[in-house]
């Protein structure tokens, strides 16, 4: 116990608790303590390795340059062709932007049931082919309509229907 002796006539001569004492010693051994791992450490350290990035390197300088090469090869490809870029568009739309055939607007009785084809009929308020494909297969059959009323016989055809289309409608006689 001669430090703690030596460190008590000294906190006394300096005006020390002994809690600061003890404090103070502590903070010594742990001072000492730090050092001495670090001049272990120190003399034990591994020897650093050197890593030779050369191949690497050369790889990506070479790759890099033909990414380039290959770069400006597209640009003047784009300069001697342009790209319309509308019409790219339009080709990969499926829809088709060029006009239809406008067909006149239907008038009343313009559409001689028992001669008009399919496509004259699939002009009618809510026919569509495969009713107006029934009206044809139904006229066939009968040999002509003789009145109006008959197309309520076609499946697809009920009261409204007929009543939107019979304007448009007349009958002469059978083909």
């Amino acid at each position: 116990m001669g430090v703690y002796t030596l460190f008590k006539n000294l906190s006394k001569k300096i005006g020390f608790t002994d809690t600061e004492i003890k404090v103070l010693l502590f903070l010594a051994i742990c001072f000492l303590a730090g050092f001495v791992i670090k001049i272990v450490k120190d003399a034990s350290s591994p020897e650093y390795k050197v890593f030779d990035y050369s191949k690497q390197d050369s790889l990506f300088s070479f790759y890099t340059k033909n990414a380039e090469k290959n770069l400006e090869i597209e640009k003047q490809k784009k300069e001697k062709n342009p790209v319309d870029y509308k019409q790219e568009v339009l080709d990969f739309n499926p829809q088709n932007f060029k006009k239809k055939e406008v067909t006149a607007p239907l008038v009343e009785k313009s559409i001689n049931i028992n001669k008009a084809d399919k496509e004259t009929l699939i002009r009618l308020p809510g026919i569509g082919e495969k009713t107006a494909q029934n009206i044809i297969d139904l006229r066939s059959k009968t040999g002509g309509f003789k009145t109006l009323d008959e197309l309520m016989n076609v499946k697809g055809i009920g009261t409204a229907k007929f009543n939107k289309i019979k304007k448009f409608l007349y009958i002469e006689s059978s083909f």
